[in-house]
């Protein structure tokens, strides 16, 4: 019985030491995608040794940011998916829930190719990817949308767009909190401007309040 609860606070620890090290590469990594694991782990507080237990090499930190990542975008689009609404409102829901999700992960964008690979970025993305499509496609069909693209096009083309924006927000030229991206793909997907702010200002409201409710 002694052994099992001294074993729990290391277990605490351990796992302490596990989530403040990936806190610390997503914010790191984000700075400088060439920043070594002896300089994380100074500046995650813990000595190299620490590190090297819970992440082998830079691979293993990597791959666990990537599961880390594919498992948050995947609640995201589980929450941002609304097929009962109209498309225009279901593609504004869609990016503002899954924005924050970009944003945290943004540095995977500098380390997508070299490190981790196309096919492991297609697998964290396809979710995200088919949800869009779907919507894209629903509101070609409800003439919201464009057609001048199919839909995997159009939705490839949006995904551009959005990977572009974050990276300004990486370099520190746009701030959001996802609201002018969202507008900004809206106008691209051929809702004209004001509609489009309406549509995620509305948007943005009824998250507001729903989150309010909840508390």
């Amino acid at each position: 019985m002694t052994k099992k609860v001294a074993r729990e606070p290391q277990r605490r620890n351990s796992r302490s030491n596990r989530a403040r090290i990936l806190t610390t590469a997503r914010r790191e990594l984000g700075r400088n995608p060439d920043v070594t694991l002896e300089e994380l782990a100074r500046a995650s507080g813990v000595v190299r040794r620490t590190l090297f237990g819970h992440f082998p090499g830079r691979a293993a930190l990597l791959e666990a940011l990537a599961e880390e990542a594919s498992e948050t975008l995947r609640a995201a689009v589980v929450a941002g998916v609304k097929p009962e609404e109209p498309a225009e409102r279901a593609l504004a829901h869609f990016l503002l829930s899954t924005w924050p999700v970009g944003d945290r992960y943004r540095m995977l964008q500098a380390l997508a190719r070299h490190d981790l690979g196309a096919e492991r970025v297609t697998e964290i993305l396809k979710p995200a990817r088919d949800a869009a499509a779907a919507i894209l496609e629903r509101g070609q069909r409800d003439g919201v949308f464009h057609t001048l693209l199919s839909a995997a096009v159009l939705s490839a083309g949006l995904e551009a767009i959005t990977v572009a924006l974050l990276e300004e927000v990486n370099t520190g030229a746009l701030k959001d909190d996802g609201t002018r991206v969202a507008v900004s793909v809206l106008i691209a997907a051929g809702v004209p401007e004001k509609q489009a702010r309406a549509v995620v200002g509305d948007v943005v409201s009824t998250v507001a309040a729903e989150a309010a409710d909840e508390d």
